[in-house]
């Protein structure tokens, strides 16, 4: 088979903003955007919630690209924070601050999502991390779309990092999905026969008022409406660099191995999404622990063995994509455990959710 094309990469990252005294969430997130804004320009921008900060890497052509800017925006960020007396830490929820006492961000957009979603919205208080993958072809985009949901939970699992939720151990390796999943049109994408199919859809929405724009489809996995590509929106954020990284890798790689199959008119199976979602809800409750469903097999398997076969399937197109140290990061996370696991080790030692902050802010510039 002839070179791979390049699959670029976008990578969003949504920060927590923190006050160093009382480890809660603040409320100051306008005016480190508006300083960032002046050195990252449209690489910055406010969310929902004051407290939350997202920023974006530009296109990148190689996984080695994206880890330079994210290194970058951290820096900038923690930087920005710091002048203004804060800190700042990255997980898919904060251990104790209340959604109850987060300011708006004083946004049209966002008055009318709150408008609209009420306390569903008020309560959104998730961070999450966005990694989008240039695909130029729409056709081929859906096609690899349908076939990587498979795959979604096995990402999933490694990403995990929101256990707990409002000043409790909630259960789960990642809560986050179950606070976002009250939200509409969330959670794993349904099957689409083709482009006409999807883009039907998408204009029965737009014309009955159910979105004001294509945007407002939050799924898992989802072909974005404006770029060439197609975005995983199921990660945690990581707690550093490292583990963002490894997962934008192992997203590329996933997506470079199922176009190269295609290509040798060799599809992967599609599996029902119902079947999928087991599996998902497997990931969000025990994380790398226990088993998750072979449905090749018909039968459990554990998850850190079936993350080891997504790495043998993988791996004929991790060299050429230049990932290999990155993706050998799985395996750092396979023994070390995900953030949430380390989180509730510190909780365990320490029996104190600010200790658990500590750890989290701590992480956020230690591979930097």
């Amino acid at each position: 088979m002839k070179k791979l094309p390049v699959f670029t990469l976008g990578v969003e990252e949504e920060y927590q903003i923190i006050d160093p005294e009382t480890r809660e969430l603040r409320s100051h997130m306008s005016k480190i955007v508006d300083g960032a804004k002046i050195i990252l320009r449209e690489q910055v921008k406010a969310e929902m919630h004051q407290s939350v900060v997202e920023v974006g890497t530009n296109v990148c052509k190689t996984v080695k690209d994206a880890k330079n800017e994210i290194v970058f925006l951290r820096k900038k960020i923690a930087e920005l924070a710091d002048a203004q007396g804060l800190i700042v830490g990255a997980a898919g929820t904060h251990p104790f601050s209340k959604w109850q006492e987060q300011a708006i961000t004083d946004d049209p957009r966002y008055h009318i999502i709150v408008n609209e979603l009420q306390d569903t919205a008020r309560s959104n208080l998730i961070f999450g991390m966005h990694c989008h993958v240039g695909i130029e072809s729409r056709e081929i985009a859906l096609q690899l779309m349908n076939q990587a949901c498979y795959f979604l939970p096995h990402i999933y699992a490694l990403s995990t990092n929101s256990p707990f939720w409002e000043g409790r151990n909630t259960g789960f390796k990642a809560f986050r999905a179950k606070v976002f999943a009250k939200f509409p049109r969330t959670g794993l994408p349904e099957y689409f026969d083709s482009v006409q199919s999807y883009d039907n859809f998408l204009d029965i929405l737009v014309k009955t008022n159910c979105i004001d724009n294509p945007k407002k489809i939050w799924w898992d996995l989802r072909m974005h409406p404006f770029f060439s590509t197609i975005e995983f929106r199921i990660c945690d954020m990581s707690l550093g660099v490292d583990e963002t990284i490894c997962l934008v890798a192992l997203i590329q790689a996933v997506v470079a191995k199922l176009y190269k199959l295609l290509m040798q008119n060799t599809s992967f199976n599609i599996y029902r999404i119902a079947l999928i979602k087991e599996n998902k809800w497997r990931a969000a409750r025990y994380g790398l622990e226990n088993n998750m469903i072979d449905f090749g097999l018909k039968k459990e398997v554990p998850t850190k063995a079936l993350i080891m076969e997504l790495l043998e399937f993988i791996d004929d197109v991790v060299d050429e994509l230049g990932s290999r140290e990155e993706i050998n990061y799985v395996h750092t996370i396979l023994e070390q455990g995900t953030g949430a696991d380390k989180q509730l080790a510190v909780f365990q030692e320490s029996g104190e959710l600010k200790k658990v902050v500590d750890f989290i802010t701590g992480e956020f510039t230690k591979d930097l």
